[in-house]
């Protein structure tokens, strides 16, 4: 299909943006984009690529914006249930770390997944994917860590995997075990540490090459912060998994700042996530590294904390922006990355151009895809998004609403009108 006519073609070339240099779109005015089955073959003006393929099926953008299909590098897609009673508790004063503390929080959600058949869970988080999907995600990462069990979070990963075979959202697992301490081993952290890391991630790494031998490890994620895991258990569970072939991701500085970001960045994490409290001398080596920020503008957002990631001095520093909605019960049950668009722009301080790259070509970049989907650029995924207006600067300009009209993913067409 050659989709013509557009008024502006995103197409994000050249790889991620880092830095806090102006945005290059790579926007091709009155643009076109031809593609066959499920890449994309051409990229140009609409009158060239018009008269070179006068023979494809044709789709006119009738002057609306044509841009990558969103990617959202951090949610906790799978779970059971609701938190909705906690939410009304912080409005009454309590914190989300006492709410935690008290036996809420995670270990709430834990409670009710643990509870719920593979039948109820997958039901629940497929519901949640196709509300991303309509909001123009076509790529996800998505972590277990509301088992806190072998078989629970063995559970939560064969439903990601079910939901990324059947799609249409694309799938990218995180094994989260090390996302709270569990009931169970309260008083024991260490014991629950080293489960994690000499028992669990071994037997994930058999089980993964025994039923899945075809597929990339699995992302491997830790909860560094109080009441969660310490800087030394962190460790302990990243280099276990870096043995082991995994590749890091990090939950660092959300709440207080314990030095996991140091602790990435010496690691080769893919990424960290959340990076609201992150020291100035850490910013600095995130910008010399290759260590993807992940932030996540709709927890702060959804706690009514008034500090997020210190985005522009990151990309001073040089560092590499990524945004995601943390999609998760407790704190940011949002299924838009638009929302997170508009959000990183108001909080962020961020300009249009770089929350678009940090929801595209960026957010790729931290989930290592890259290479295949993010950008509009041929041989790369047909991934694309048809919005209802005419320029990009609306996807940042409001918010509460869908500007998606059409996705293409993998070459096929869906339609929201």
């Amino acid at each position: 299909m050659l989709i013509h006519s557009a008024s502006q073609l995103l197409t994000l070339a050249g790889g991620p943006r880092r830095g806090n240099q102006p945005v290059d779109l790579g926007i091709i005015e009155d643009g076109a984009v031809l593609f066959s089955g499920d890449r994309i073959i051409a990229v140009g003006a609409s009158r060239d690529l018009l008269a070179r393929y006068p023979d494809e099926e044709r789709f006119d953008a009738r002057g609306r914006v044509v841009m990558p299909g969103l990617i959202d590098p951090h949610t906790h897609l799978v779970w059971a249930g609701d938190r909705a009673a906690e939410f009304e508790a912080r409005l009454q004063g309590r914190t989300y770390m006492e709410i935690m503390a008290a036996g809420g929080g995670i270990n709430a959600t834990v409670h009710a997944t643990r509870k719920a058949s593979i039948e109820e869970l997958y039901a629940q988080t497929l519901e949640r994917a196709l509300a991303m999907f309509r909001n123009g995600t076509t790529t996800a990462e998505a972590k277990t860590g509301y088992g806190l069990e072998f078989h629970a979070e063995i559970a939560q990963l064969e439903v990601l995997l079910r939901l990324d075979a059947a799609g249409p959202l694309e799938v990218a697992p995180t094994f989260m075990a090390a996302h709270a301490i569990p009931p169970e081993y309260k008083g024991r952290e260490t014991a629950y540490t080293r489960q994690v890391s000499g028992q669990m991630l071994p037997d994930l790494k058999d089980w993964w090459t025994q039923h899945h031998p075809h597929r990339p490890l699995p992302f491997v994620d830790v909860f560094c912060e109080n009441n969660a895991f310490d800087l030394a258990q962190t460790r302990e569970i990243l280099i276990s998994a870096r043995q082991l072939g995994f590749p890091l991701k990090a939950h660092v500085d959300e709440f207080e700042n314990l030095g996991a970001a140091a602790l990435a960045v010496e690691l080769e994490a893919v990424s960290i996530e959340h990076a609201v409290k992150t020291s100035p001398a850490e910013l600095k080596a995130l910008g010399a590294s290759d260590t993807v920020v992940v932030s996540l503008p709709c927890t702060p957002f959804g706690l009514a904390d008034p500090q997020y990631t210190p985005a522009r001095d990151l990309l001073a520093a040089g560092g590499t922006l990524a945004i995601a909605t943390d999609l998760n019960p407790g704190t940011a049950w949002c299924e838009n990355m638009q929302f997170v668009i508009a959000l990183a722009c108001r909080y962020l301080k961020i300009t249009p151009a770089q929350a678009v790259a940090a929801a595209t070509i960026n957010a790729a970049r931290a989930i290592r895809r890259d290479h295949l989907v993010g950008s509009i650029e041929p041989g790369k995924q047909a991934d694309l998004l048809v919005l209802s207006v005419s320029d990009y600067r609306h996807l940042a300009y409001r918010f509460g609403g869908n500007l998606v009209q059409k996705v293409i993913k993998k070459g096929k067409l869906f339609q929201f009108e």
